[in-house]
Order: structure tokens, then sequence, then C-alpha cells
């Protein structure tokens, strides 16, 4: 022991150890999150398939991504498992599978014979969607949570899988239509930033009792998706995407026709 060391030092130092532990490590929850990566997988593996060329199976792994995305959501509000880090692991695999997914794939089937303006039709649509995801996570918590502002990505991205999905099925020619598509992607991307209102159907009750009529619905809705899925989500989610617009316009009447009525 030098002169500059105190008896008894070593201890202390032993005794504050004990006093005050290690902090415990923070975990992430697993289940969702694993849904999430299932999504980011699904994805992904329709990015590989549009480049292989392999186009309906992209557009059916996009889909499936959706179904993925949208049960992480709500079994991380059943097991009351929600987090700060899932909430940003499900934007970044939304990004990837919403955004460069549904872009890419679309380019590779119909945009890329337009040259610049084929690319960047399909860069207009990420960004969208990379804009729109960052307003949705600043916007949460105060926003309404019975409408979206602006077109979700994931309805976004069904929309454009949907199409390539149905011409798949026609065995159309994506270099036939692509003046159509890149008008298709570019409106799309612009409903997304957009101020347009949409339902999001978080304000339903699904405990509670409902009528004979909706469930009626629910099982011709699981019918024709049987059926025909390509025609039958295509025409849903084209659907859901023109209501905003439509509901806006008639807003807009119902404003201008209260103000003459005051005047």
């Amino acid at each position: 022991m030098t002169e500059h060391e105190e008896p008894g030092f070593q201890e202390n130092d032993e005794d504050s150890a004990e006093n005050y532990p290690r902090p415990k490590r923070r975990g992430i929850y697993l289940l969702p999150n694993l849904l999430t990566t299932a999504a980011l997988f699904s994805g992904f593996y329709a990015i590989v398939a549009a480049i292989q060329g392999k186009y309906e199976i992209a557009a059916i792994a996009i889909f499936i991504a959706m179904v993925w995305d949208m049960m992480d959501g709500r079994i991380a509000r059943l097991t009351n498992t929600q987090s700060a880090f899932g909430a940003e692991y499900d934007s970044l695999s939304d990004l990837v599978s919403f955004g460069l997914a549904p872009a890419l794939l679309m380019y590779q089937w119909s945009l890329s014979s337009l040259g610049k303006l084929g690319w960047l039709a399909a860069f207009i649509y990420t960004a969208a969607t990379a804009l729109r995801l960052a307003r949705f996570n600043t916007q949460t918590g105060t926003a309404d949570k019975a409408y979206f502002q602006g077109l979700p990505s994931p309805s976004a991205a069904a929309v454009i899988a949907g199409a390539v999905w149905i011409s798949a099925n026609y065995e159309l020619a994506g270099i036939d239509l692509r003046v159509l598509m890149c008008g298709l992607m570019i409106v799309t991307g612009l409903l997304m930033v957009s101020n347009v209102r949409y339902r999001s159907f978080k304000d339903l009750d699904l405990k509670g009792p409902v009528p004979f009529v909706r469930v009626l619905v629910v099982v011709l809705l699981f019918v024709l998706i049987s059926l025909n899925p390509a025609h039958t989500l295509f025409l849903f989610f084209f659907a859901y995407a023109a209501s905003g617009p439509f509901y806006t316009l008639i807003t807009l009447r119902k404003r201008r026709a209260h103000r003459h009525k005051q005047e």
C-alpha cells in the first residue's frame, strides 16, 4: 500500500458496488416485432421477385406484408406490448414493404420503358411514402383516431400491387400501360401526402354485438376474395383511395351550401 492510499478503500468500493446494482438491460417485445420482421421479409422478397421478373408473385408478397403489418399493431395493443422501438421498427418496415417494393415492382414491370420519367414517378411515390410515415409518427397522440390524414401507405401499395396483379392475370404487357401506370403512381403518391381525410375504422367496436347484416357483408367479402383475389382486393382498395377525395368534395359542397343559407 502506497502512502497515498487509505485503509479500507477497497472495501468501501466493494460496498458501493453492492449498494448500487447495475441497471437492467432493456429488451424488446418478441411477438409484435417478430410479426413486423415477417412484414419486412415479405416486402424484401417482393423486391427480389420484381427484379427477377416474377411480377405476380411480387404483388402477392406485398399483400402478405399488409396482413403481417395489420397484425403486429393489433397484437401489440392486445398484449400491451407497445414500445417506441416497435413503432420506429414498424415505420422502417412499412417504408420497405409499402414504399420501395411497390415502386420497384411498378418500375420493373412498366415504368422502365419511360426512361427518366419512369424512375422519377417511382421516386415520387417512394418519397411520398417516407413523408407520409414521418408525418404520421409526429401526429401520433394528437390526430383524430377516426380518420387518417392522407392515404395510408399500405392502401396505396395495395392499389399499385393490385394493378400489376390484375394485369398479370390478363397477360397485359406493362409497356402498353406505361402512361396509365405512371399517372397512377403519381396520383397515389400525392394522395398519401395530401390533407384528404380517410376513415381509419379504429373507432369500430369489435368486442360488442353488431347487426347480422355486417357479419353477412364480411362473409361475402371473404367469398369474393377467395373466388378472385386480384380483382376483389384491387377494387376494394381503389374504392377506398377514391373515397377520400369524394368525401372531401361532399364536405366542401355542404359547407358552401351552409354559407349561402347564412347569407
